[in-house]
C-alpha cells in the first residue's frame, strides 16, 4: 500500500509532457546527413502525438541545405529553415537558434547525425522529473583520444575550473535539454564571445547528465577542426577565466625573485670566491629569457584586450538572411 502510494505521488510530480517541443540544429554543408536525419527525427519525436517544431539554423552552407529544407517544408514535416547570412561559425548558429525557438523544451543537436535519437528521447524523461537542464557526456571519449591530447584537454578544464563559482561539466557538449526559462536566461546573455558550453553553466538551474555513444558519422567529415577546437578554447578561457592573467603576475613575480637570486649568487661568486663575473654570454641569456616572458605575457594580456575590443563595437553577434514562417499552430 505505500508502495502503491509513493510511486502514486512520484507520478502526480510529474511534469506535464510539453506542449511544443523544439529542436535545434545548426547546419554548416550538412544536406546529405539532414535528409536522413530530419525525416527520422520527426517520426520518433511524433510517435506519441507529440507536437514538434525542426529549427535548422543553416549557418553560410554552401551545399543544398536551404533547399533540402524547403522540400521537406512542402513535404509537411514541422521545419523551420533560419539562414544566417554568411558562416558566424557554430557558437552563433546555436546562439540563433535559441533566439527563435517557440517550445517549452528545445534540445540542441548536431545535424551530422551522430547524437543519437534514442538519447534525446531519454532526455524528456528526466526534464518532467524537474530537471531544467539535461546534458549527454560522451563516454569513453578521453579513451579514444591521444596522451597529448588528453593532457590539453585536463589542463584547460583545470583552468577554467579555478576561482569558477560554477562547474564546467567534463565531455559534454551542445547535446542538450534546456527548459523554456533556461533559453530565455540564455536570451539574456549580451556578450559576443560565445562559447556556449560556458554559458550552458553558467546560468545554472537544477542539471542532470546522461551517457551516450555516438554514432558513425554517415555522410562527409567534420568541420569541427582541431584549430576550431583551440580558438573556441581560447574564447571558453578569456570568457570565463581570469586564471591565465593571475598566471601572468606569479610568472613575473618568479622570474623577478630568479633574476634576484642569479645576482645575489653571481656577486657572491666575485666577493667569496673571486670568480670573475661572466660577460656577453650571461647577459644575452638573461635578455633572451625576459624577452620571453614578456611577449608571452602580452599575447595572453593581448587575447583578453582583443575580447574587450569585439564587445565594445557592439556588433550583432549574427545577421539573418531569411526565415520561414512558423509551422501551423504555432504562435
Amino acid at each position: 500500500m505505500n508502495m502503491s502510494s509513493n510511486s502514486l505521488l512520484a507520478t502526480d510530480q510529474l511534469r506535464p509532457l510539453p506542449a511544443l517541443i523544439t529542436v535545434v540544429l545548426p547546419a554548416f554543408n550538412e544536406a546529405r546527413n539532414l535528409a536522413d536525419l530530419l525525416p527520422e527525427l520527426t517520426r520518433r519525436l511524433t510517435a506519441g502525438g507529440q507536437s514538434i517544431e525542426l529549427l535548422v539554423v543553416d549557418d553560410g552552407s554552401q551545399d543544398d541545405t536551404a533547399l533540402l529544407c524547403h522540400g521537406l517544408i512542402q513535404q509537411g514535416l514541422p521545419l523551420r529553415l533560419l539562414r544566417l547570412s554568411r558562416n558566424f561559425g557554430k557558437e552563433a548558429a546555436l546562439s540563433a537558434g535559441l533566439d527563435i525557438a517557440a517550445g517549452d523544451v528545445v534540445i540542441t543537436m548536431d545535424s551530422d547525425g551522430q547524437h543519437p535519437i534514442d538519447t534525446a528521447l531519454a532526455m524528456l524523461p528526466v526534464w518532467r522529473e524537474g530537471f531544467d537542464v539535461v546534458y549527454a557526456v560522451q563516454t569513453g571519449r578521453r579513451q579514444s583520444q591521444s596522451m597529448a591530447r588528453r593532457g590539453y584537454t585536463s589542463f584547460f578544464y583545470w583552468l577554467m575550473q579555478r576561482g569558477s563559482r560554477f562547474e564546467l561539466p567534463t565531455d559534454a557538449g551542445d547535446f542538450r535539454l534546456l527548459d523554456r526559462r533556461v533559453v530565455l536566461a540564455l536570451r539574456s546573455l549580451p556578450e559576443r564571445a560565445r562559447y556556449m558550453k560556458g554559458l550552458f553553466a553558467w546560468v545554472g538551474f537544477r542539471s542532470k547528465a546522461i551517457e551516450f555513444v555516438p554514432d558513425a558519422r554517415a555522410h562527409g567529415e567534420t568541420n569541427f577542426t582541431f584549430t576550431h577546437l583551440l580558438a573556441l578554447a581560447f574564447t571558453g578561457l578569456t570568457a570565463f577565466s581570469k586564471v591565465p592573467l593571475r598566471l601572468v603576475s606569479v610568472l613575473g613575480l618568479l622570474v623577478s625573485l630568479g633574476s634576484i637570486a642569479f645576482g645575489l649568487w653571481i656577486v657572491s661568486e666575485k666577493v667569496f670566491l673571486g670568480n670573475p663575473i661572466s660577460g656577453f654570454a650571461t647577459l644575452a641569456a638573461s635578455v633572451t629569457f625576459l624577452a620571453g616572458v614578456q611577449l608571452l605575457c602580452l599575447g595572453i594580456i593581448a587575447e583578453y584586450l582583443g575580447r574587450v575590443f569585439d564587445e565594445v563595437k557592439q556588433r550583432p553577434l549574427y545577421l539573418v538572411q531569411d526565415l520561414t514562417a512558423p509551422v501551423v499552430g504555432l504562435d
